[in-house]
């Protein structure tokens, strides 16, 4: 597949753009349908002029619906975009630059999705799918999951797909609440994701930060305390890295925290835990959940994280994490690579 694509590349390069932009409009409508053609126009910052000799291409083959609600994928659209996953991958050379990504972050593995989520909203949930793609082969038994907050954990739990009994997993939230909008909080991430998968979920109801005597006294509650062991002895973690600014925001830091993280230069957040560029940790945040040392080479642990703007931050946090896999987008990518 791989000579063919060369080939096309350099006798006919229009024929792969007209592929690729197709592939996109289909893309979009996907996770936007039903859509009107304004919209989508909008969205893939082409004009409805443009635009309208493609809706009109895919109509006739039969991959899109075309009624006065707007537009949808006909099964044969959402057919040909599966088929088209991989090929498209090898077209815009997302293969070559997840080889390159993994040995420059020493990661075991990234999964890269075409777009940037910072400008299209569905790309997290492009994100969202190939993390549950990844996570299937390791689910033919039951295990113990534990996820994280954040949109982009709520585009992979969006995209969980039901599960046969004896691979339903019980998942649990690594951490407390952020005190963030509730679809973002990890409580709710866990037990949507258990509900699509047919699994069990627990729930932590405590808040993510902490006085050291509160701390204490939480953590000593037997209930608080069967939960910490679950998350502690959780075979799979799933996470997301987040800004380090935007984190203390989220957070609701105090003033004295918020000038510490803009003083030591942090750039990312995760697990409670702020690092610098070089992975250093400059601040962390007390909290009831999974720690940094709780992340042990018996787990295997997945980030999602996606966006130009977390190329940063994902860089910084994957000097100081553990050996992982990356799910990330080609805006993140392309930018970790500059």
């Amino acid at each position: 597949m791989e000579p063919l694509i060369d080939l096309q590349r350099k006798l006919l390069p229009d024929l792969l753009d007209v592929m690729q932009n197709r592939y996109r409009i289909l893309q979009n409508v996907r996770y936007l349908q039903p859509i009107g053609r304004r919209s989508l126009a909008a969205n893939l910052q082409q004009t409805e002029r443009v635009l309208r000799g493609e809706v009109e291409f895919l109509h006739e083959q039969g991959l899109l619906k075309v009624t006065s609600s707007g537009m949808t994928l006909s099964d044969e659209g959402n057919h040909i975009l599966l088929e088209l996953e991989n090929i498209m991958k090898q077209v815009s050379g997302l293969h070559v630059l997840e080889g390159l990504l993994r040995k420059n972050l020493n990661l075991a593995e990234v999964i890269i999705v075409p777009g940037d989520s910072d400008q299209d909203s569905w790309v997290k949930k492009e994100m969202g799918k190939a993390a549950i793609k990844r996570l299937s082969p390791l689910l033919k038994t039951q295990k113990t999951i534990a996820v994280t907050g954040g949109t982009s954990l709520a585009a992979v739990a969006d995209m969980m797909t039901p599960l046969p009994k004896k691979r339903q997993p019980l998942i649990v939230p690594a951490r407390g609440g952020l005190g963030e909008q509730v679809e973002n909080q990890a409580n709710t991430i866990c037990a949507m994701m258990a509900q699509k998968a047919n699994g069990e979920y627990r729930l932590l109801h405590v808040p993510d930060q902490l006085s050291n005597e509160a701390y204490q006294t939480l953590i000593g509650e037997p209930g608080v305390k069967d939960v910490l062991e679950m998350i502690r002895s959780s075979e799979i973690v799933i996470h997301g890295i987040g800004e380090a600014k935007t984190m203390a925001k989220r957070r609701k830091s105090s003033p004295e925290v918020y000038q510490q993280i803009e003083e030591q230069e942090a750039v990312a957040e995760a697990f409670g835990y702020y690092f610098d560029k070089d992975g250093k940790i400059v601040h962390k945040v007390k909290t009831v959940g999974l720690q940094l040392d709780d992340l042990t080479n018996d787990k295997t642990i997945l980030a999602v994280a996606g966006g130009s703007s977390k190329a940063s931050a994902i860089a910084a946090y994957m000097k100081r994490g553990p050996h992982q896999i990356l799910i990330t987008d080609e805006g993140a990518a392309k930018k970790l690579m500059e």
